[in-house]
């Protein structure tokens, strides 16, 4: 169900495909920025990636309508589920007078949209700490060389002798 602290949803209901065809896309959006849902969404190779991206786009519009003061930058898809919906049972006729069922299969899509907090500062990167080190006087790039060369030392004796693929395993006839 949706929480409390969603800002708008918005739910398309009878969605022609299978609850599991739609939760793969669905899947894809889930806790990302609204610009980079509909990104994901316009470059998915799914059919039914189309119908997903209206309904964002319905949530979105939800949002503006719903909250004049709503930040549409900072929102992101809080929750996206899908239920299953009901199947239409269809018959097509099979050899022998015999028939096979079809069943063609719908699902509920909901899409919950919440708003981030301001952005705060960014803790320090990489890049001003290795400012700090060589202002301290050790290299900034000392401790990445002596890992390179831990990691590129050769293997020696029995170690060596298992890394390498002895053939097919089986024994050669004589």
């Amino acid at each position: 169900m949706l929480s409390q602290d969603v800002v708008a949803s918005a739910t398309v209901r009878y969605l022609g495909t299978s609850a599991q065809k739609a939760r793969l896309v669905v899947d894809l959006i889930r806790g990302r920025d609204v610009g980079e849902a509909a990104a994901t969404l316009r470059y998915t190779h799914k059919a039914v990636a189309v119908d997903i991206a209206r309904l964002l786009d319905s949530a979105v519009a939800n949002a503006r309508q719903k909250g004049q003061d709503v930040d549409v930058d900072r929102l992101y898809v809080r929750t996206a589920f899908v239920d299953g919906g009901p199947s239409l049972k269809r018959i097509q006729p099979a050899p022998m007078g015999r028939a096979f069922r079809i069943l063609k299969r719908m699902c509920h899509v909901t899409i919950g949209l919440g708003e981030r907090k301001a952005q705060e500062p960014a803790p320090p990167t990489r890049a001003r700490e290795d400012a700090g080190e060589k202002a301290s006087g050790r290299k900034a790039g000392a401790r990445r060389a002596r890992t390179r060369r831990a990691t590129g030392r050769a293997k020696t004796g029995a170690a060596a002798a298992r890394g390498r693929r002895a053939g097919s395993g089986r024994k050669k006839k004589s």
